[in-house]
């Protein structure tokens, strides 16, 4: 297995492993919160789905770049409505959230019991304190990684937890408040964290959205261009690419190299994907690169290293 096939694992491994915590962690939250009827909490547990959700699609990203030459434009239909629908459920809830919490928040201002009393305890302080500490150390890990493997998904993602580990301590503060007499905080957080919720999905939603449908990033004919400036490269053809300049782009494209120059070809392709990322920063380039003896050979390049998938490799090397 090459060093790009080992890096493509890792990504993949490390947006699991951070999807499944984050569910874990989602489903605790949402649980303690109903049974201790905090409303902030239950605000806050609205982020650690959308958490959920980005890192969901990250993973679909991923699994929709194959290297068999065929689908690079993201989803299909079907992912981009179950996008959709997930939205429309965030807002529902909260909606139903603020209205909820506006009510026990105007009962509490002029002087009424609430009808729902935040119950506080010393052992929900230490369930809450666990799940701070798992989704930063998630977190470092993923920012760590993201910079080691040089991928923008795991560092969005990274950022998207640290942005929940704060928002978690501050519920925190919020329950500390409530266990000391402020009744009205619990409800006043809850309100805050539902409208921070739409902007959060806001930024998934404009992360993500542009990985996901058929959206050209880039010019064909400048990404010939570009692959001709190297030699040994005699035609270039079916160019594909989506994302967003500047932050993440996936580009296909098929390669014709001279048969003299075929145990090149990895060198080719690493100094071609070079150029792209000079130009327009951070790029994924999946290569199908033919000559006139081998065949057809796959090469899969990330940054600065070049994947063979294919069976026929010109280079005479083995895939495992």
């Amino acid at each position: 297995m090459t060093e790009g096939q080992n890096r493509a694992q890792g990504v993949r491994q490390i947006l699991f492993t951070s999807f499944w915590l984050m569910l874990l962690i989602l489903s605790v939250k949402v649980s303690v919160g109903w049974r201790v009827r905090s409303l902030s909490l239950m605000a806050e547990s609205l982020h650690t789905l959308l958490t959920s959700v980005s890192t969901f699609l990250s993973l679909l990203t991923l699994k929709a770049y194959r290297p068999n030459g065929y689908p690079i434009y993201g989803q299909g239909k079907r992912e981009v409505v179950i996008t959709f629908v997930l939205i429309a459920i965030l807002g529902f809830a909260g909606l139903n959230l603020i209205g909820l919490s506006a009510q026990q928040l105007i009962g509490v201002i002029s002087g009424g019991t609430q009808s729902f009393p935040v119950r506080v305890s010393w052992p929900l302080m230490q369930v809450l304190g666990v799940l701070v500490v798992a989704s930063l150390g998630m977190a470092i890990l993923g920012l760590y990684q993201g910079r080691v493997l040089s991928h923008p998904a795991l560092r969005f993602n990274a950022g998207q937890l640290f942005k929940d580990v704060l928002l978690t301590l501050l519920v925190i503060g919020g329950l500390v408040g409530v266990w000391v007499g402020i009744r009205w905080l619990d409800v006043f957080l809850a309100i805050v964290l539902v409208l921070l919720a739409a902007g959060s999905c806001w930024q998934v939603v404009s992360w993500q959205f542009p990985l996901m449908v058929e959206q050209t990033a880039i010019a064909p004919e400048v990404l010939a261009q570009i692959a001709r400036q190297v030699g040994g490269v005699t035609h270039c053809y079916h160019i594909r690419s989506r994302g967003l300049v500047g932050r993440l782009v996936y580009v296909q494209m098929h390669l014709i190299v001279h048969p003299d120059l075929a145990n090149l070809t990895p060198l080719i392709a690493e100094r071609i994907e070079t150029f792209i990322q000079e130009r327009y920063g951070p790029v994924h380039v999946t290569f199908f690169i033919v000559d006139d003896i081998a065949g057809s050979a796959n090469f899969n390049q990330s940054p600065s290293v070049t994947e063979v998938n294919g069976k026929n490799d010109p280079t005479g090397r083995s895939n495992s």
